[in-house]
């Protein structure tokens, strides 16, 4: 059991350094959409930079073919006028001015290209941006549960389950102290009110006896002095008369 105990706390002890050795999941979340916010950024300014190009890269080529037109219309002017050294020269600048449209014309539809090119790796990057947003807040929550589940469970891992057992066992023998010290109380408040109330009867047994008493002793002074008095009364009837002695002359 012991050596299982120290197996586990050696594991603890391997995971806690990796964790504490590895980047933060969140901030390399964070750190990797604000990458990608900032090559937003950049690549929104290489479209608009590209477009603006585009532009003036179609300013250029209509000005081209403006002054090629405009020479042309020269060339023909000199040639009515039967100038034809002025005429060609004319041609000569106009041909010039129609290949710089043609180049520019061509610029201009690589450039086209590169436009679109730009802005659909610009809405995909968009899309990835807002996928990476929902993925990173699923992620952090994951990652905010794992490490909140991992703390949990090193928690009740280290509770054993024979400690909680023994607080268990103890709060048992807490608590039969406690009812046995109440029935204790009960039982000896039971047995205070018992004695008083025996109290009380035995009083009362005592003063009825002695009530009967004195009746008793009263009613056997009444019989004595009746009897008494009839004793009286029998001897006065039963003592003979005294006689009279005769008067003399002298009384």
């Amino acid at each position: 059991m012991e050596l299982i105990k120290r197996i586990l706390r050696v594991i603890r002890a391997n995971i806690n350094s990796l964790i504490s050795s590895t980047e933060d999941p969140e901030k390399i979340l964070e750190q990797t959409v604000m990458e990608m916010q900032e090559n937003l950024v950049q690549l929104r300014q290489g479209v608009a930079q590209a477009i603006a190009t585009q532009k003036r890269t179609e300013r250029q080529a209509a000005a081209a073919q403006s002054q090629a037109e405009e020479w042309y219309r020269r060339a023909q002017l000199a040639l009515r006028q039967g100038n034809e050294v002025l005429a060609r020269e004319a041609l000569t600048k106009r041909q010039a001015y129609k290949e710089t449209n043609i180049a520019l014309s061509n610029q201009v539809e690589q450039q086209n290209e590169i436009v679109v090119r730009l802005k659909k790796d610009m809405r995909s990057l968009e899309l990835k941006i807002g996928e990476a947003k929902t993925k990173k807040d699923m992620y952090i929550a994951r990652a905010r549960s794992a490490e909140a589940s991992y703390r949990l469970q090193e928690m009740l891992d280290g509770v054993s389950a024979t400690s909680s057992l023994n607080a268990f066992e103890r709060m048992e023998e807490k608590v039969l102290q406690i009812e046995a010290k109440s029935e204790a109380i009960a039982q000896l408040s039971s047995d205070d009110l018992e004695t008083q109330f025996a109290s009380l009867e035995s009083t009362n047994d005592v003063d009825a006896e002695l009530a009967a008493m004195k009746v008793q002793v009263l009613n056997e002074a009444e019989n004595t002095q009746h009897n008494n008095r009839l004793l009286e009364d029998n001897q006065k009837i039963e003592q003979p008369p005294q006689q009279q002695l005769p008067k003399t002359q002298d009384s």
